[in-house]
């Protein structure tokens, strides 16, 4: 969220960006088939995805941005962008959903300082919402996450806010979650335990790209 110290609207990040950073993990990089049937690109953020990411924030409806950042947030700030798109993707990590070359949803974990729980958020664009993209980028930053030490994901969300507290109970994971002044704080370990594996094998199977006779995804 903005500090309130700035107010400019950024287009981009900073002289000097590289579009693949030396840390950068080509392996996090994966294509999957969502609902509605089309193959969507996954990957980590890179620097000079700003633009993108300012884009994808402007088409956000006021309820979406309402529920990601708990106020009213039309705009990112440069700093914002900066801090979002640079990340050292070991305790900070995030990676983009990308549907026709165009930014459409975006996790992250942040982990918290001297443990091994890091912070988790999510945001889908409102045309791709309930297209099974929320619980891709939580199975695919869940398994980076293990690969860097993190064993859980916590997360505030407001009460309101159910679609995203029903993304966590489909993952599979044992979810706990307590109430306070309107907000929900969810926790939850990380470990591939039965019930996560018998749900992503599911989720799995649904996002298969299958070949089509002329070698194309047929979806």
């Amino acid at each position: 969220m903005s500090d309130g110290s700035e107010t400019e609207v950024a287009t981009g990040v900073g002289p000097g960006a590289r579009a693949t950073p030396p840390a950068y993990p080509k392996s996090a990089e994966r294509d999957a088939r969502i609902r509605n049937g089309e193959v969507v690109h996954v990957r980590p953020i890179r620097p000079d995805d700003g633009a993108m990411l300012v884009a994808f924030h402007a088409l956000l409806s006021p309820q979406s941005i309402y529920l990601r950042f708990f106020n009213f947030h039309p705009v990112l700030s440069a700093r914002e962008v900066e801090r979002f798109t640079n990340v050292d993707y070991v305790d900070r990590l995030a990676l983009v959903v990308l549907a026709a070359g165009r930014l459409v949803a975006v996790g992250r974990y942040d982990r918290l300082a001297g443990t091994d729980d890091a912070e988790v958020a999510f945001l889908v664009e409102d045309d791709y919402q309930h297209q099974g993209i929320g619980t891709l980028l939580a199975d695919e930053l869940a398994r980076a996450a293990r690969a860097r030490g993190v064993r859980g994901f916590v997360a505030d969300t407001l009460a309101e806010n159910v679609g995203m507290l029903e993304m966590f109970r489909a993952t599979g994971f044992p979810v706990r979650s307590g109430f306070e002044e309107g907000v929900v704080k969810v926790r939850f370990a990380i470990d591939p335990v039965p019930a996560y594996l018998d749900a992503l094998r599911r989720r799995e199977a649904d996002r298969r790209i299958v070949s089509g006779p002329a070698g194309g995804a047929a979806c």
